[in-house]
């Protein structure tokens, strides 16, 4: 089948679609983008359903060949993407021929770009979705990141026309954020004190932070028990382990744990989380279950009100 040959694959390249959900009861974690939001508009620009299986290119060094002629769109950090040596702008559709070699360099800031193909890439799914966690061995290719010689198969189109998002606010990363914290039913265990030091403090994106959470680095803050009974975790959730050391549960997150958790990240905000390479700076801001959803709702009804626009090849 038609599709596109891997010659170089980067540091960390993934298939991803949407996630995988209603598997937590055998211990399957719901995988899928880290960030929903650019890898939504990569699919839309390529005239996609959202959820289409498309590639999560970490850090960079993503360096593919062509044998389909079909439309390409960038979307996310500042890896530089080329065809044929030729620097293209990201965040809008580009048109590929056979042949064609397509490149997306090294990230400069913000560490995580999407790839989308036109009718997304023919892969087959597992447990009900294509997207890979490499951790359990499932989804993708062969349950792992992409190697040289991997094919890609994918269909081609001549007929859909190329589009941009045109909209100030398409990516809105920075390397100073403010992470919307929904409290959770065991923030009563952590002292008020410590709360307010949690809440008033800046933390530091460490080294240990990948698919799974991201671990930070600042104020430590103490919990009055040291340990629950493991029970199901949710996205975004903030576990404090023995250290203080808060870490936040990204898509490939285990099911169950047993740390204490102070809340979780707001969905919205997660995926500005996962941009970010080590050193950038992060802050948690407490919002109402009210707040959440008012906050949930506008940024829906922001993402309705941004078009598309067709633009020349």
């Amino acid at each position: 089948m038609s599709g596109f040959k891997v010659l170089n694959p980067g540091m960390l390249t993934l298939l991803q679609d949407g996630g995988r959900y209603g598997q937590h009861r055998i211990g399957l974690t719901t995988g899928g983008p880290l960030d929903r939001f650019a890898m939504s508009w990569a699919n839309r620009l390529v005239h996609n359903d959202s959820g289409e299986t498309a590639i999560e290119a970490s850090f960079g060094g993503l360096k593919l060949e062509s044998s389909v002629n079909t439309l390409v769109a960038v979307t996310g950090g500042d890896q530089p993407l080329t065809i044929n040596g030729v620097e293209k702008a990201g965040w809008r559709s580009h048109r590929v021929e056979a042949g064609d070699i397509i490149e997306l360099g090294f990230a400069r800031q913000f560490c995580r770009s999407y790839l989308a193909v036109h009718d997304g890439f023919q892969v087959t799914p597992s447990f009900g979705s294509t997207a890979t966690v490499v951790r359990e061995g499932i989804g993708g290719l062969s349950g792992g990141k992409l190697d040289a010689g991997d094919h890609l198969p994918a269909r081609g189109t001549t007929e859909r026309e190329c589009l941009v998002l045109n909209d100030p606010t398409r990516a809105p990363y920075q390397n100073d954020i403010s992470v919307r914290v929904l409290p959770g039913y065991q923030v009563h265990q952590f002292p008020r004190l410590e709360q307010r030091r949690f809440f008033s403090g800046t933390y530091t994106v460490t080294e240990r932070a990948d698919r799974m959470g991201y671990r930070l680095e600042g104020p430590a803050i103490e919990c009055d028990i040291k340990g629950i009974l493991s029970e199901g975790i949710c996205m975004g959730a903030i576990q404090v382990p023995a250290d203080g050391q808060p870490i936040v549960l990204l898509q490939d997150r285990q099911t169950i744990g047993g740390y204490p958790k102070i809340g979780s990240a707001l969905s919205l905000d997660t995926g500005r989380l996962a941009q970010l390479m080590p050193g950038a700076t992060v802050r948690f801001e407490p919002v109402t279950p009210h707040a959440a959803d008012n906050l949930f709702h506008m940024a829906r009804s922001m993402h309705r009100r941004m078009t598309l626009d067709t633009v020349n090849d």
